[in-house]
């Protein structure tokens, strides 16, 4: 049965994905972890109701995703320091390297295995490269103004990890007294059977795991995490994490999941968007109209503190390898995705490859590099990306604008609407339709000239005007 910690955790985001015409998807299988809590976790419905530490970078910021057996040739922290200043160029603020540890040999999936199969907190993956190696490039992107976070799993190991014979009892067991792999909220298994489940209910294995944490950051000098399966674990971890984390310097917390406003007050600075993520693949199969991004977000402003914001994207390396590729879930009208998950409130992921325009699923458990071309995508990126960190209006949480909508007439088929912070505006009209749509724009406080970051052409809005959009075309305007 589920413990009430558990139950306030997931009270949120089924309501985000019926309100908004969602599948009641957020997670999927394997590589696929879902954002799901074992029956075994203690029980913790007291959390600090402050607002966390948030490094002041993270203002503007956004996230690029490194997979790194995939992002070069070498596969190696090598491989992407030689990157770095292109990625800088692009306008990339926070690096997250998927899980850099070195990965269990015992039931491993595939000839590579998982990188979330962790058979080691803290030492590197020696097919990446070396401590140094991590160091080096921690440096690089603190030179080039970049940060750079980790992936990590605290929620399991893999089976040969040391913790296995020499701490057994860190780890949960069934009925019969055998070691089990995670289980989701429902107590049904996830499918990870590469990985064996840790048991929050032991003092000692928690007191690990935040040494493993601190590790990084005294050792490498890194900026964060993101947190895998973060709903697996209790709320009192976090609680116990983030001030220990806090005395080495501000650092920024990633959960992966989208639950209540505890996981906020516990520690995080952003969650995973996953509601809007599905709603959006929704919206692009037209079995969901733009409007539900209105109840969306109004449920999400009733829902959660005035300063929490989540991370929205179109892709990342599960949705990748297990869903399918942008042009798959979107269909011929992507982009148009990307420029709402880059200009509605919240911090924008570009998934690696996407400015090579990736057109292929990427091997989860074997070597699979991206082959990067021309990088035939860098413009639009780099347009959308530079446009977040010069205009206010589009900065993360509280130090952005408010969005509001400009009606257009069809607004189950076009979404418009304007943000605005001090004297910083931006207007974003985008058909998310495959056909001709002719709207009328009303409303107030939008009007004026502003410049298309695309086209790089002067445009006037007034109320009342009308406006010829062709299919899955956008407009993204600056003042």
């Amino acid at each position: 049965m589920l413990l009430r910690q558990q139950v306030l955790i997931y009270t949120f985001l089924p309501l985000f994905l019926t309100l908004a015409g969602c599948e009641n998807q957020p997670r999927q299988t394997d590589g696929q972890r879902s954002d799901s809590a074992n029956t075994s976790r203690s029980d913790s419905t007291v959390v600090r109701q402050n607002r966390p530490t948030s490094p002041e970078w993270a203002e503007n910021a956004t996230i690029y995703e490194v997979n790194i057996r995939h992002f070069s040739p070498e596969g190696n922290l090598a491989g992407v320091e030689k990157q770095l200043p292109r990625l800088k160029e692009l306008g990339v603020d926070i690096l997250w390297l998927m899980p850099i540890y070195p990965i269990g040999q015992e039931k491993r999936k595939g000839t590579l295995g998982s990188p979330y199969a962790v058979a080691d907190f803290k030492a590197v993956n020696p097919a990446y490269g070396t401590l140094n190696d991590l160091r080096k490039l921690t440096k690089l992107a603190h030179d080039l103004g970049m940060r750079v976070i980790l992936d990590f799993v605290p929620n399991h190991t893999a089976w040969d990890h040391p913790w296995v014979k020499q701490h057994p009892d860190w780890y949960t067991r069934n009925s019969k007294g055998e070691l089990i792999s995670p289980l989701n909220e429902q107590g049904k298994p996830t499918g990870w059977l590469d990985v064996v489940d840790l048991n929050f209910n032991q003092p000692d294995m928690r007191n690990a795991l935040v040494e493993a944490l601190t590790y990084w950051v005294r050792e490498a000098d890194v900026d964060g995490y993101r947190m895998d399966v973060a709903g697996l674990v209790p709320l009192d971890f976090w609680q116990e994490l983030r001030p220990a984390l806090d005395k080495l310097k501000p650092v920024f917390l990633l959960a992966e999941a989208e639950a209540g406003p505890e996981q906020y007050n516990a520690g995080f600075n952003v969650n995973y968007g996953w509601a809007m993520h599905a709603l959006l693949k929704n919206i692009a199969k037209g079995t969901a109209p733009a409007t539900g991004i209105d109840s969306l977000l109004t449920l999400r402003a009733k829902a959660y503190p005035t300063w929490a914001y989540p991370m929205l994207f179109t892709q990342n390396h599960d949705e990748n390898a297990w869903n399918g590729t942008l042009t798959e879930s979107f269909g011929p009208g992507a982009n148009a995705f990307v420029v709402l998950t880059s200009t509605l409130p919240g911090m924008p992921l570009v998934h690696n490859g996407a400015e090579s325009g990736l057109r292929k699923r990427l091997a989860f458990f074997e070597k699979d590099p991206i082959a990067w071309g021309t990088y035939p995508e860098t413009n639009f990126y780099k347009s959308l990306l530079t446009l977040k960190h010069r205009n206010r209006a589009l900065w993360n949480g509280e130090a952005g604008g408010t969005l509001v909508r400009i009606p257009t007439g069809h607004d189950e088929q076009v979404y418009a609407f304007s943000r605005q912070r001090d004297e910083d505006r931006v207007v974003v009209i985008t058909n998310l339709t495959g056909q001709l749509q002719s709207v009328r724009l009303s409303g107030e406080g939008y009007a004026g000239t502003y410049t298309d970051i695309f086209e790089h052409k002067p445009m006037e809005l007034k109320t009342g005007m009308t406006l010829i959009l062709k299919p899955w075309e956008y407009h993204v305007l600056t003042n």
